[in-house]
């Protein structure tokens, strides 16, 4: 597959906005992205309820098939016209989701830009589960501070449900590609007990005075920043996907304590 490209308009809108969405770029895969997302869940024994959200971090790492998206031109393209050639995947999410999530951001990093790819596997809309973003909320200042706290208890704060704070609904379709920055406010309403989707969180790389934040990232979300990424993940990377590994195995290895 040729290498993929964001037109300069669609960084303009990232940048502006904070989010993308690809309809159908995924299409020509997505049947067998399905089949692998279940066989994460079937492998390691978890069964949705359907009570509550099922998750899984780290969840691409174990599974050949999930772990070659990172090398995949699209998710690639898109990552390095966002962030930079010598970005780096730092972690991914699977996910049965029930009801409503409410108003929040993923992340906040002073220095450095984190995105999130999401793949739903089922068809969402406005009203069903879709992703609601509030555009322009990851430029992050004293009005977007506040705004994100009036958001989180919107109910008090202005007096509205969650559901009526102004906002654009993304709606999806499997073999779409929803792209956000992780600072972006987000939330999603009235969906079913058992909504599919998956995530890769990417990010600038980092100077080497700054890893302290990432470090600090990586063991907020994997619980042991010292293991972050699965075996598979490793052992089949090939030169290009090493290269957007290698500074979290650099950060973490340094971070083991050494053997006496």
């Amino acid at each position: 597959m040729s290498s993929f490209t964001l037109a300069d308009h669609q960084k303009a809108f990232f940048e502006t906005f904070g989010y993308l969405v690809f309809p159908g770029l995924m299409s020509d895969c997505i049947d067998e992205i399905t089949q692998a997302f279940h066989e994460v869940f079937e492998r390691c024994g978890l069964t949705h309820g359907g009570q509550e959200r099922t998750a899984m971090t780290p969840f691409i790492d174990d599974h050949e098939r999930l772990c070659t998206l990172l090398d995949d031109s699209r998710i690639d393209g898109i990552t390095k016209c966002l962030l930079g050639d010598d970005y780096n995947y730092v972690s991914s999410d699977g996910n049965f989701y029930v009801g409503d999530t409410h108003w929040h951001c993923d992340s906040m990093h002073e220095h450095y830009d984190f995105i999130k790819i999401s793949l739903y596997l089922d068809p969402v809309g406005r009203d069903t589960g879709a992703l609601r973003v509030i555009p322009g909320s990851h430029i992050v200042n004293k009005a977007r501070e506040d705004l994100g706290f009036a958001v989180w208890d919107c109910t008090n704060a202005l007096g509205v449900h969650g559901r009526d704070v102004p906002c654009v609904a993304l709606d999806s379709n499997p073999g779409d590609l929803v792209v956000f920055h992780h600072t972006t406010l987000h939330a999603s309403y009235g969906g079913n007990e058992s909504r599919r989707m998956f995530t890769y969180n990417m990010s600038q790389h980092y100077a080497d005075e700054h890893l302290d934040d990432l470090h600090k990232y990586l063991g907020a979300v994997a619980g042991d920043a010292n293991s972050c990424y699965g075996p598979t993940l490793v052992d089949t990377a090939g030169p290009e996907r090493r290269r957007h590994l290698q500074q979290v195995l650099d950060s973490t290895s340094a971070a083991k304590p050494q053997e006496r």
